[in-house]
């Protein structure tokens, strides 16, 4: 028998049978769709993971020198937190030190945030991302400037009270005014807005406008940083090889600041974007390493649906077996009608479980900020899944009805 006959009664088969038929492949639709989905949002999460989370906290090709880690996930115990605790902040001497002796080409920023009120006339901004930095911040952070300018070198050196602000806390601030110029409160000290920061969107549904950027040496650093101490120097490279090697410049030279013996373990902390990945890439492992096996549960239990629903195919259709044998029919072509007919079955159901996935990856790209990839591999994967599992249930049932005797078939009622 011609494979595209078989196939051809198969599918006639299954129209003549809808709702029986719609059962049957529900369980290969679902570990299909589930494998679709999963992988789509994984896939999703682990780029807004690079691109936005880790990209966004920290930066392309760069790592900071810290007192102790500034993204933290997991349980930590106490006598690490203790530990942490304990070690020498970084100081203006330390960041000077790091940036006079590392080779690597790269370019430096000293860092202080915290959050603060900020005012203008009778309006109230709360809870602000206040940065003080240095202008190098802007082209680490890949900051647009769309309105204004950011502060320059000399302003930064003379600690000149000017601001950088974010979209959405100039439009919160100064709604239908033009904020470059106008002057706002820090602390009770007044500070000039120079420039607006083009949007950034948001963060896990947070936004990532609410900041204002301000010379690191300003007269407001007080209510981020106490003087003569950094949250962190910044330091970005023109890529992953360069900033490898300038985090080991920067490792032995604060080392050798520091007087640390060779088992003495660091007193500071190298904070990279991998290093805010790490929790994520062990979920995403987990979540890929627990995913054959929960696939496997549902395909094997529409699997199971079947075989079922083809050992009843062969019972009702014990007549048109022993006809169709006493017409020439050789065994062969009886094994393959079932089994074609199992596979077509399967088929159909992992075809309709790569659409529905599809949807639901849609969905969440749509409705969310991953952005839900879909990967090629699953697509192929789900059809060989399904005929696989189809040809696997349909082998049994194609098998007895194959050795059925016309004879004995053709007095079936």
């Amino acid at each position: 028998m011609l494979l595209r006959e078989a196939i051809g009664i198969a599918l006639r088969s299954i129209r003549s049978q809808k709702l029986k038929s719609f059962f049957s492949l529900i369980g290969v639709l679902i570990g299909v769709t589930f494998l679709i989905a999963v992988v789509s949002i994984v896939q999703g999460m682990n780029r807004y993971m690079v691109d936005r989370f880790a990209n966004t906290l920290v930066g392309a090709n760069t790592f900071e020198l810290r007192q102790r880690p500034s993204i933290v996930t997991g349980n930590v115990p106490d006598a690490v937190w203790l530990g942490w605790q304990r070690r020498p902040r970084i100081n203006y001497r330390d960041a000077a030190y790091v940036r006079a002796r590392v080779r690597t080409p790269a370019i430096f920023a000293n860092f202080c945030q915290d959050r603060v009120a900020i005012r203008y006339g009778t309006r109230v901004a709360k809870d602000i991302d206040l940065v003080g930095t240095e202008e190098n911040y802007f082209r680490i952070r890949n900051y647009t400037i769309s309105a204004g300018r950011s502060f320059s070198d000399q302003e930064t050196r003379s600690g000149r009270p000017v601001l950088v602000v974010g979209s959405e806390l100039a439009g919160k601030l100064l709604p239908g005014i033009d904020p470059i110029g106008k002057t706002v409160g820090i602390g009770g000290l007044p500070y000039r807005i120079i420039g607006v920061v083009e949007k950034q969107g948001t963060l896990f549904g947070l936004s990532l406008d609410k900041f204002a950027v301000m010379p690191f040496s300003a007269p407001g650093r007080r209510l981020i940083c106490p003087i003569n101490v950094l949250d962190a120097l910044i330091v970005q490279t023109g890529d992953p090889a360069l900033m490898k090697a300038a985090m080991n410049e920067a490792e032995a030279v604060m080392r050798s600041r520091r007087q640390l013996s060779p088992w003495q373990e660091d007193n500071f902390h190298l904070q990279t974007a991998e290093g805010a990945l790490a929790t994520w890439e062990k979920i995403s492992r987990i979540l890929f390493v627990a995913l054959p096996g929960l696939v496997a549960i549902s395909l094997v239990v529409g699997g199971i649906v079947i075989m079922n629903i083809m050992l009843m195919a062969v019972s009702e259709r014990t007549r048109e077996i022993g006809i169709r044998k006493a017409l020439g029919a050789r065994r062969g072509d009886i094994l393959a009608q079932f089994v074609v007919e199992a596979a077509t079955l399967s088929g159909a159901g992992a075809m309709l479980g790569i659409g529905l996935g599809l949807v639901l990856a849609l969905a969440v790209k749509t409705l969310t900020p991953l952005p839900a990839a879909v990967a090629p591999w699953s697509v192929g994967a789900g059809v060989a899944l399904g005929i696989i599992v189809g040809v696997a249930a349909g082998v049994y049932p194609a098998s007895r009805a194959s050795r059925l005797d016309p004879i004995t078939a053709l007095r079936a009622e």
